[in-house]
């Protein structure tokens, strides 16, 4: 416990949501059968949700780390093989709330390493969880902050701490409504590490203590992997033809890039686009939705190849991102035109990208600015100035070379 947590006093809002959550067992359950209906929980694994494991504890000394779903539960892998080779005694238990996550988990965390579902936050099942695996130490990962889960965790762990600390501009604006109640939440944290300056002033202000500030864990992961066989069969499939890709897209989004590629059409008649949804599972709504614009959709996990008129591909499987960042010269990241904050542009740039993406990039300021200032990266804001973008890159190679070095230099200079 830290000594914070030691001087402030529980506020009543928290208190009496504690209180209700006991007895809102019912509706939990109801809650999570209806994501199951829903397709957003994997039956084979609901009790996890419950707080009831499905394999036994390791032996020896156990790290939980949490992480709310994808790009939180990847950024820690790096974290997790360095202290792995550091303490090789240590068992690691990474909990995520995502099917996604989850199966990415399965197949990237290393020896010593186990994927859980979190549970709900409610304290019959928060209580279980801990009873069952007892960890030593707790690092949660940038802004998942439930109440009965860190502060049960609180009561019971050696060590906490909040890393890679983000808080988006909404949330702290909900949060500073709530001073008294997000200051105990977060004083239940041994150390509060954050993953930019701007964080760590937000997380200043809600927690009234120091904030440490090393860096993004996301700029020290690896390269995203790509199978070499699928890679091949691609480049077979696309060769000759001028692409682009629009990466971790939301609905919103796939509006500008559809009527992005038809302006471009009239300058690239064989122009393929690629698109990568943020959620696979929307891959059949996004070729619906592109339909309606006359464009002739593929779709990946359809096994249907790219074909000579296929105009925008639709890259909805999982774990292959890193493929088509390969593929592609030119990438936009999504979650930018709307107001997401923004997905990581680190991924495009170490790969060799130019990389374009909106005005809503607050999930990483400062890496979308390191990589705008040498012209590693362009703001567009609607489909007319994406597509001006891609028309310049395409059409001139030594611009788009200039500007995909300029991110891989960006991106190497964020990892020292």
């Amino acid at each position: 416990m830290s000594e914070a947590a030691e001087t402030i006093s529980e506020p009543l809002g928290l208190m009496v949501y504690r209180a209700a959550s006991r007895v809102m067992g019912p509706v939990a359950e109801f809650a999570l059968r209806q994501r199951l209906r829903e397709g957003k929980e994997d039956p084979a694994r609901i009790n996890e949700r419950r707080g009831m494991p499905s394999r036994e504890r390791p032996e020896g000394p156990l790290v939980w780390i949490h992480g709310a779903s994808v790009g939180e539960s990847l950024s820690v892998l790096p974290l997790v093989s360095r202290l792995r080779k550091l303490r090789p005694d240590l068992n690691f238990l990474v909990t995520t709330g995502t099917t996604t996550s989850a199966r990415l988990m399965a197949e990237r965390l290393p020896e010593g390493a186990f994927h859980q579902y979190i549970p709900l936050d409610h304290p019959r099942y928060v209580s279980a969880f801990l009873d069952h695996w007892r960890p030593q130490a707790a690092l949660f990962v940038e802004s998942e902050f439930w109440p009965n889960l860190i502060l049960s965790a609180r009561e019971r762990v050696d060590f906490m701490a909040l890393v890679n600390g983000r808080v988006s501009p909404k949330s702290f604006e909900e949060w500073s409504r709530k001073p008294q109640t997000i200051r105990y939440v977060l004083s239940a944290f041994d150390v509060l590490f954050a993953q930019d300056r701007q964080n760590a002033e937000r997380l200043t202000s809600l927690s009234g203590r120091e904030v440490l500030c090393f860096g993004n864990l996301k700029n020290a992961a690896p390269a995203l992997p790509a199978a070499e066989a699928a890679m091949e069969e691609l480049r077979r499939q696309t060769q000759g033809r001028p692409l682009w890709l629009a990466a971790s897209t939301h609905p919103g989004e796939e509006e500008t890039v559809f009527k992005a590629h038809l302006a471009l059409k009239a300058a690239f008649p064989s122009l393929l686009t690629i698109l990568a949804p943020r959620h696979p599972e929307r891959g059949q709504e996004v070729r619906a939705f592109g339909e309606t614009f006359g464009l002739k959709m593929t779709l990946r996990s359809a096994k249907q190849p790219i074909e000579a008129d296929t105009d925008i591909y639709v890259a909805d499987t999982l774990g292959e991102l890193g493929l088509f960042y390969r593929l592609s010269d030119i990438s936009f990241v999504g979650g930018s035109l709307t107001p997401k904050g923004g997905h990581n542009p680190l991924e495009p740039a170490r790969l060799g990208g130019a990389i374009l993406h909106g005005p809503y990039t607050f999930n990483f300021v400062e890496t979308y600015g390191d990589m705008r200032a040498p012209g590693g990266a362009a703001l567009v804001r609607n489909d007319r100035e994406l597509a001006t973008a891609i028309r310049r890159l395409l059409s001139d190679e030594k611009t788009r070379l200039t500007m995909t070095g300029a991110a891989q230099r960006a991106a190497e200079a964020s990892a020292e």
